[in-house]
């Protein structure tokens, strides 16, 4: 597996949520047809892992987990959705 950094390719979405939300920096990463969106404020930091075609399989959790916060599953919240997850961590 590789996280490839597309935020260029994503403008609009970064700023709707720099504007919208305590987010000092939001970053767009694609790993295969699945996209990743990391965002950090000063007091936490989010990952939404989504993809559209099929849910998200725990290998792609850990891995993006690993990658981007260097924390396993044990160390963050985790709220699944219909094909998403979402990971927040207090810092």
């Amino acid at each position: 597996m590789k996280l490839i950094d597309v935020t260029n390719s994503h403008a609009d979405l970064v700023r709707e949520q720099l504007a919208n939300t305590d987010a000092q920096f939001v970053k767009v990463y694609s790993l295969g047809q699945t996209t990743v969106i990391f965002a950090g404020a000063a007091t936490h930091e989010d990952v939404i892992i989504l993809n559209k075609n099929r849910r998200v399989k725990q290998s792609e959790i850990d891995f993006v987990l690993t990658k981007l916060l260097h924390l396993t599953v044990d160390d963050v919240e985790v709220m699944p959705g219909h094909n998403f997850v979402e990971l927040s961590h207090l810092k």
